[in-house]
């Protein structure tokens, strides 16, 4: 079935329970209060850190004071598990392979386990529809207009439209930010000399399909234990439709062009970092995206200094590295729910672990330079971004055909 990947928020399912101290009227039943103290104590303690988890009272209505509690769920806990241990076991696997571009096999389990709640068939088609459609755009594109720089924008920006336009309508929402996070880098890599074409295409497939497999296992082994409730779908008019897609398009065009120019093959992290902003789709929302990722990517940047410093002389041991892999990605997982899902602080955090260890993990490479230049390039890349797209608002507004409504 077809879903509104768009407006699915991870956070809808965790609803804490009601204040024990707050005011309402004395229950009918006087064994009522007793059973409410009783829900409102309840902890998770059969779960992997009791800290980490607070049970919500089956059956209780989402109130304003349960959903002021930030506290989690077992469906929440559930999806940090699954989040911290897709993450992982993409990361172990493509160390013990030696494959390349293993920032692939870190981020994508992320992507496709954090980003939406559920796995089903509709999403694991939109997820390996478009590494298919991906691989034949990138190798049509580069194959035949890197000689033509000015055609080949022309066609990126066709191409960046179209998946912008099917993120604003909202039922293939997935497809087309996979689609838009994935070429953005593919294209990126691909227009370098030095890079081998094939070599990074199969990369991206294999990390692609491995991803969805690891996605079945951790819904295997932790899932869900109610059924999430589906989002409510929200109306757009064709202007806003047409606004949205323009201001995403665009600005990612130009993300493609300025890392073209500037010869950034090394910022992979600034390069996400303007991609994943749009996915809030206007500026209003991305102005909040941004300083939430730039809080995230600060904070994955710290994690891994100290992760380095913890390790020092004993980063050759692997497993002592999974294990501190594993917990600060559990961490920002735990994050990443609280705030309701999308591109936030914890989902920032997350993916810059995976491209510090992914790209930055080994004895020739210093972490702590990785981690600084990430920050710094990441900052100015993602101020430039609301730069663009700020006077692209403005721009689309004085248009009557893309003007945003006024409650906008």
């Amino acid at each position: 079935m077809s879903i509104n990947i768009g407006s699915i928020d991870t956070g809808s399912t965790n609803t804490g329970s009601k204040e024990a101290g707050s005011n309402e009227a004395e229950p009918a039943d006087p064994g009522a209060t007793d059973k409410k103290l009783t829900n409102s104590r309840a902890w998770s303690i059969n779960r992997v850190g009791g800290w980490f988890s607070k049970r919500a009272p089956r059956g209780c209505d989402a109130s304003p004071a349960a959903q002021s509690y930030h506290g989690l769920n077992e469906n929440g806990l559930r999806q940090c598990l699954r989040v911290a241990g897709g993450g992982t076991l993409g990361f172990v696997i493509s160390q013990l392979m030696g494959w390349n571009y293993g920032v692939f096999f870190t981020v994508f389990p992320m992507f496709l386990l954090g980003m939406v709640p559920i796995l089903n068939a509709s999403i694991i088609r939109q997820f390996l529809g478009n590494v298919s459609i991906n691989a034949l755009e990138v190798s049509l594109v580069v194959g035949l207009l890197k000689h033509m720089p000015v055609v080949m924008t022309l066609v990126v920006l066709c191409m960046f439209l179209f998946r912008f336009s099917l993120m604003a309508k909202g039922p293939l929402f997935l497809f087309g930010a996979n689609g838009v996070l994935t070429l953005s880098i593919l294209l990126h890599f691909a227009s370098y000399p030095s890079v081998d074409l094939a070599d990074l295409l199969t990369s991206n497939f294999v990390a692609s399909v491995l991803a969805v497999l690891i996605a079945m296992l951790m819904y295997t082994l932790f899932p869900d234990v109610e059924p999430r409730q589906p989002p409510p779908k929200g109306t757009k008019t064709q202007a806003q439709i047409r606004h949205e897609t323009l201001i995403g398009g665009i600005t990612a065009t130009l993300s493609f062009i300025v890392f073209q120019i500037f010869d950034l093959q090394g910022s992979l992290s600034a390069q996400m970092a303007t991609i994943l902003v749009l996915f809030a789709m206007g500026y209003a929302g991305a102005r909040a995206s941004a300083r939430k990722r730039a809080i995230g990517t600060l904070l994955g940047c710290n994690m891994a200094l100290v992760m380095q410093l913890l390790l020092y002389t004993q980063s050759n041991h692997f497993l002592l590295v999974v294990l501190l892999y594993w917990l600060g990605l559990m961490l920002f997982a735990r994050a990443h729910v609280r705030e309701g899902g999308g591109s936030g602080v914890g989902f920032g955090g997350m993916t810059t672990l995976g491209i510090l260890f992914g790209q930055s993990l080994g004895p020739s490479q210093d972490l702590v330079y990785s981690a600084l230049y990430r920050f710094s390039s990441m900052s100015v890349a993602l101020v430039s971004t609301l730069l663009v797209m700020a006077c692209l608002h403005y721009l689309l507004n004085l248009w009557e055909p893309t003007r945003l409504p006024e409650k906008n």
